[in-house]
């Protein structure tokens, strides 16, 4: 792909806009957070549809962060795009999920190694079988350690990318509970699934938002404001990337 077809559809950005890694919160305003939180002399580089994006540093390094709104179809937009037309190496999603697990409750960090998935977004490649959407190990091993050596706990697993927010089957969580998936989420597999088409590197950073089976969960204004510890174990991994 040539960086003459840009700006996109989607991205209003120039080539060079975004840094080799790019955070991808759902939310655009966490996007916007995480840039006036953390980085400095952010700017933005994009604002379509309102997905905010902003370039800026960390620690004297060069990282981006952008919404990427919910949803399978809306993050393979944008993660397509990032990798094809402006050439982003790495992209790490930064989001919540609720758990099915016992081993992980509300503000608990997950690294998803694997994404299971409903969807049928993989359809698409026409593979003559089943593909197994994971994470980039680099990426996976790299922040796993950067964690341990600032004190933030994480669960490593297998987590479940749902195309289904409001589900007619209530016994569905069951079902992928016995298979010891931790939790679930919108995006993941279709970021891994685009990933790996492009020859780009990709990972899922998530925060536990509320807990399935107990009920227990955080509000709308938390879950846009308090996911500091995830936020701030992206960074410092992406700056060892």
């Amino acid at each position: 792909m040539s960086k003459d077809q840009i700006p996109t559809p989607h991205i209003n950005a120039k080539y060079g806009d975004f840094a080799d890694t790019v955070l991808l919160p759902g939310d655009p305003l966490r996007a916007k957070l995480v840039a006036e939180t953390f980085l400095e002399d952010a700017k933005q580089v994009t604002g379509v549809r309102g997905a905010l994006g902003f370039t800026g540093l960390y620690k004297g390094e060069r990282v981006s962060v952008m919404g990427t709104g919910m949803g399978m179809p809306s993050i393979g937009i944008y993660s397509y795009e990032l990798y094809n037309f402006y050439d982003v190496k790495n992209l790490v999603r930064i989001g919540s999920a609720g758990s099915i697990s016992d081993r992980v409750h509300v503000m608990d960090i997950v690294l998803g190694q694997g994404a299971c998935t409903n969807s049928s977004f993989v359809n698409t490649f026409k593979l003559p079988g089943t593909f197994a959407p994971i994470a980039d190990w680099d990426l996976l091993e790299t922040t796993a350690k950067t964690a341990k050596e600032i004190g933030i706990n994480t669960v490593v697993g297998n987590i479940l990318s749902s195309d289904v927010f409001y589900g007619d089957d209530p016994s569905d969580s069951d079902r992928w509970r016995k298979m010891g998936v931790l939790c679930i989420e919108m995006e993941a597999a279709a970021l891994y699934m685009n990933a790996a088409r492009c020859g780009k590197k990709a990972l899922t950073i998530l925060t536990i938002s509320d807990e399935i089976y107990t009920g227990k969960a955080l509000s709308a204004e938390d879950r846009q404001n308090s996911f500091k510890d995830m936020m701030r174990l992206a960074l410092e991994s992406a700056i060892r990337f």
